[in-house]
């Protein structure tokens, strides 16, 4: 096993700002992704590769385990994929409401108004599947080991969600169980697990959001401070 040998930096790119710009810049930011939502309803607008490119490089520079980056992003824009996909995951999706889920999770989904149907599969422009890895080749060429892959596989993933919207895109975290089929679909090895099934483009011109999907939890309830 090769072993690489620490070698130091200087601490590149940061830029200290003033309280005031800090503080302006968090509340944007804040004002900003309070305007993301989950949506279901996509238009067959095409979206330029390039864009799809770049969020995926912001995904890419994430924090990871040991900085293996555990992840791979197959990204589907061919139609005869994007409808495998759809009939593999709507099969899924059938057992699941069929009686899989149990009534408990069935009640907790009614609010947001979701079914075995998935039509969005095929009619975004862009399917982003994102896979974890037990081992995988570094950035410097060797094949190792990953540490804390689902922790690592997560943070990309928020960092290409917010990236997309962003950029002005909708998204969609699907999540069908099991989602095996797409180790198939997607050509990647069994030792890879597909956690996420991104959906991005534009909003419909008459998407809607379910009203229960904007009840977010005060600060109060998600945070604890210790001074």
């Amino acid at each position: 096993m090769t072993t690489q040998e620490l070698e130091l930096i200087a601490l590149p790119d940061y830029v200290e700002l003033p309280p005031e710009e800090m503080q302006a810049r968090a509340e944007a930011f804040l004002a900003d992704i309070r305007r993301r939502h989950t949506v279901r309803d996509f238009s067959d607008r095409p979206v330029p590769r390039a864009l799809i490119e770049t969020c995926l490089k912001a995904a890419g520079v994430a924090p990871s385990g040991a900085n293996h980056q555990p992840w791979h992003f197959s990204v589907i824009g061919n139609a005869a994929m994007k409808k495998r996909i759809r009939d593999a995951a709507e099969e899924e999706e059938r057992a699941f409401y069929d009686g899989r889920a149990g009534e408990e999770w069935l009640a907790a989904l009614k609010p947001l108004g979701t079914d075995p149907n998935k039509p969005f599969l095929e009619s975004a422009p862009w399917l982003i599947c994102i896979f974890g890895a037990r081992r995988s080749t570094s950035a410097d060429g060797i094949k190792r080991k990953n540490y804390y892959v689902p922790e690592s596989v997560s943070i990309a993933a928020g960092f290409l969600i917010a990236a997309l919207h962003r950029s002005g895109l909708a998204t969609l975290t699907h999540t069908p169980a099991p989602m095996g089929f797409l180790n198939e679909i997607c050509q990647r090895p069994a030792d890879e697990k597909p956690y996420i099934l991104l959906v991005t483009g534009y909003p419909a011109a008459d998407a809607t959001i379910p009203r229960h999907a904007t009840e977010k939890k005060p600060l109060d309830e998600i945070a604890t401070f210790f001074e």
